[in-house]
């Protein structure tokens, strides 16, 4: 889904190049759909005074409509920061907007949340554009200063105030670093207020944004807001390998997605008997292979066999139950599931062209050798 300024006539992208500040919906990161916005309110009743407000990337925030001003989603405005303003857009407002400071905010008072000032004006967002092309060129030059400092950390991002006033650095780093002589260099380099922010791995990916495994844009990027812990338990019960490259994100973590499904799978695991019983035959004592949570089947084999066994849990329930007063089955072969191969149909036609054949293609490409003509001698010498 894209907006209508990233379009252009003959249907190719063009693309708005506004760094992830586009005013339009359908371009944005963690984009909300206002979907009580043709709801009429009761006779007398104002609009919710609280707007959202979003910045670069994924950064929101709550302002108060003190003007009492038609704003709409997609409008830019001008709001108040703690020294100076700030420019950002509208991504909701009204009933919808009431929704979310509850959801988000509990003990939210509108009267401390800061004003939005006015619609921004022309002027404000040429300042506001010329801000986002000075932060990758602000970017480098601070991680040439964490270099020569040898700091380990990385700065991932950094996001200009609206009014080229104060810049916001976010860094990655494993444990706490002193960047004090850092503020220092870089307030005499770059002449503006420095603020320092640590996000985490997942954060940062967040904000950057990219392309996970599944060939789709990440979910911490486009609609997934809280992140939860994900171990390596989760992919124990799915079934998955123990791999880090395929388990590991854009981020180096472990996938989010890794628990959408978890919880089906632990509903399903109910039903199942521990794998790590062996079961007890007169041929051998089977062990467990894998398991397939779906379709309700179990694999078991012999040692140093690689013939497997499927066989239903309630299947291999009662042979551990067998086992557990003094019964030996013969062979697990008794109990497996019966499989059903499909006959296969002979298909009635003629083979016109050679297409069974497998050296039909060969004889069309052999050069045919040209005959030369010798001419006789007796012709020779009758001219």
């Amino acid at each position: 889904m894209s907006c209508k300024s990233c379009n252009s006539g003959d249907g190719k992208a063009g693309g708005c190049r506004m760094n992830g500040t586009c005013n339009k919906s359908g371009c944005n990161k963690l984009e909300v759909y206002d979907w009580l916005a043709n709801i009429e309110l009761p006779n007398g009743q104002k609009p919710y005074g609280i707007v959202e407000v979003r910045f670069k990337n994924s950064r929101k925030d709550f302002y108060r409509n003190a003007a009492d001003k038609q704003l709409q989603v997609g409008d830019v405005v001008v709001v108040d920061a703690i020294k100076g303003y700030d420019i950002g857009v509208v991504s909701v407002c009204g009933e919808l907007a009431k929704i979310q400071v509850a959801k988000k905010r509990k003990n939210f008072k509108p009267s401390e949340a800061k004003k939005i000032i006015r619609l921004a004006e022309q002027k404000d967002i040429d300042l506001w554009i010329k801000a986002r092309d000075k932060e990758k060129d602000l970017m480098y030059k601070s991680r040439t200063l964490a270099l020569n400092l040898n700091l380990e950390m990385k700065i991932s991002d950094v996001e200009y105030q609206g009014d080229l006033s104060k810049a916001t650095f976010y860094y990655t780093a494993e444990g706490r670093v002193d960047f004090r002589q850092l503020i220092k260099d870089m307030a005499s380099e770059f002449r503006i207020r420095i603020e320092m922010k640590q996000i985490g791995a997942r954060q940062e990916s967040a904000r950057l944004g990219g392309i996970g495994s599944c060939g789709r844009e990440l979910c911490c990027s486009t609609w997934l807001s809280d992140f939860r812990s994900v171990s390596t338990s989760a992919a124990r019960y799915q079934q998955l390998s123990l791999n880090p490259q395929k388990l590991a994100g854009q981020c180096g973590k472990l996938k989010c997605c890794l628990n959408y499904e978890l919880d089906m799978y632990l509903e399903g695991i109910k039903e199942f008997p521990k794998t790590d019983i062996k079961l007890k035959t007169q041929k051998g004592n089977a062990f467990h292979v894998k398991t397939d949570v779906f379709k309700k089947t179990m694999w078991y084999s012999y040692p140093g066999e690689s013939e497997l066994f499927s066989m239903t849990p309630t299947r291999v329930k009662e042979i551990i139950e067998m086992n557990r007063k003094g019964k030996i089955p013969a062979n697990l072969a008794d109990f497996e599931i019966q499989k059903e191969f499909a006959k296969d149909e002979e298909v009635g036609y003629s083979n016109v062209v050679g297409q069974d054949s497998v050296s039909r293609f060969e004889n069309k490409f052999k050069k045919k050798k040209k005959r030369k003509k010798y001419r006789g001698k007796n012709q020779n010498k009758s001219n």
